[in-house]
C-alpha cells in the first residue's frame, strides 16, 4: 500500500517537473535567454543530504579509526612482549633485534610493524634483562605525543 502511495507521489513529482521545465523553456526561447538548469524535485534534497551527511562521515571514521588502530597497535605490543618473554625463558635475556622473534614464522611476517605501517621502535638494555617497544603513532615520528610504549621491568 505504502509503495502504490509513493509510486503515485513520486509520478506526480515527475509530472509537475516536466510541465516546470516545459513552462521554463517557453519563457526562455520567448525571451532570447540561455537554457538554465531546472532541478528536479528530488535533488535538491540528495544534494543537501549528501552535503550534511558526507562531513559527518568523514569525520566519524576519522575518529573512530584512529582510536581503533591505537587499540589494535597496544594488542599488537602485549602480543610481542609475550614473545618476548618467552625468547627471556629459554635463552636467559631479551633478543638483541625484534626481528628474531619471527624465526621464519610466516604468521608473525607482519608482526615487527604497527596498524599506521611503520616500524616498532625495540630497544633492549645492555644486559638483555630489559627492554622498551615503542610505537610510532599515526604521525610516524619518535618522541611525540601520540607514540605508545611499552617497557619490560
Amino acid at each position: 500500500m505504502f509503495d502504490f502511495i509513493g509510486c503515485i507521489l513520486d509520478t506526480y513529482l515527475d509530472i509537475k517537473h516536466w510541465f516546470k521545465t516545459k513552462k521554463r523553456r517557453k519563457y526562455e526561447k520567448e525571451n532570447n535567454l540561455p537554457k538554465s538548469i531546472v532541478w528536479h524535485p528530488m535533488t535538491k534534497p540528495l544534494l543537501i543530504f549528501f552535503i550534511i551527511i558526507t562531513p559527518i562521515i568523514f569525520l566519524f571514521s576519522f575518529f573512530f579509526f584512529n582510536n581503533e588502530n591505537k587499540k589494535r597497535t597496544t594488542k599488537r605490543m602485549l602480543e610481542i612482549s609475550k614473545l618476548l618473554e618467552a625468547e627471556k625463558k629459554q635463552f636467559g635475556k631479551f633478543p638483541s633485534a625484534l626481528k628474531d622473534i619471527i624465526r621464519n614464522n610466516p604468521l608473525r611476517s607482519n608482526l615487527t610493524t604497527d596498524y599506521w605501517k611503520s616500524t616498532f621502535v625495540y630497544i633492549p638494555s645492555k644486559d638483555g634483562q630489559n627492554y622498551q617497544l615503542t610505537s610510532l603513532g599515526g604521525d610516524g615520528k619518535l618522541n611525540t605525543k601520540d607514540d605508545i610504549q611499552y617497557s619490560s621491568n
